[in-house]
C-alpha cells in the first residue's frame, strides 16, 4: 500500500531531475546581469520536485499513524474535475498564440477557480485581476519575457493593457 502511494510522487521527482538539465541550454541566450530564460523552467522543476517530496511525506505519515486494515480517509477522486483541468490547461497551451497571453490567463483563473468550487463573482473577478496583474508586471516588466499578445484584435486588446498598466 505504500509503496503504491509513493510511486505517483516519485515518478514527479525522477522527471524534475530528468528534465533539469535540458533548462542548460537555455541560458546561452541569456543577457548580462538578468535572468536567463532557463531560469524559469528550473524553478518550475525544482518546485515540482519539492511538491512531490512532500506529498510524499504527507502519505508516508498518514499511513504510518493509520491503524492497520484502516479503510482510506481521503475522498474519492473526482475524476470529473480532473478532466477540466486538464482540459484548460492544454487549453491555455493551445490558445495562448491566438487570444494573448492576458485574457488566456484571466480565463484560466476564472475556470480554476470555479472548479474548485468558489462562487463569489466579486472574488472570481478580483483574483482574475490582481493575478493577470502581477503575472503582467512579473513577466513582462521584471523578466523581460515575451508573452504571446494574440492575433488581430486581440492583439490590439493586449497593446492597450500594456500601455494602461504602462508596461510599454
Amino acid at each position: 500500500m505504500l509503496a503504491r502511494r509513493l510511486l505517483a510522487p516519485l515518478g514527479g521527482v525522477a522527471v524534475a531531475i530528468a528534465l533539469y538539465p535540458v533548462t542548460w541550454g537555455l541560458d546561452a541566450i541569456a543577457r548580462e546581469g538578468q535572468l536567463g530564460p532557463g531560469f524559469w523552467p528550473r524553478l518550475a522543476l525544482g518546485g515540482l520536485a519539492l511538491a512531490c517530496v512532500g506529498k510524499m511525506l504527507e502519505d508516508w505519515q498518514r499511513l504510518r499513524r493509520a491503524a492497520p486494515g484502516a479503510p482510506d480517509a481521503r475522498p474519492p477522486l473526482a475524476r470529473g474535475k480532473l478532466v477540466a483541468g486538464i482540459a484548460c490547461i492544454v487549453g491555455y497551451v493551445l490558445l495562448a498564440p491566438v487570444l494573448g497571453f492576458a485574457l488566456v490567463s484571466a480565463l484560466f483563473i476564472a475556470a480554476f477557480l470555479v472548479l474548485g468550487g468558489m462562487r463569489s463573482v466579486p472574488a472570481i473577478a478580483t483574483n482574475v485581476v490582481v493575478g493577470v496583474v502581477a503575472l503582467l508586471y512579473l513577466f513582462v516588466r521584471l523578466v523581460y519575457l515575451p508573452l504571446p499578445k494574440g492575433d488581430g484584435p486581440f492583439e490590439a486588446v493586449t497593446l492597450a493593457l500594456y500601455r494602461a498598466l504602462r508596461l510599454y
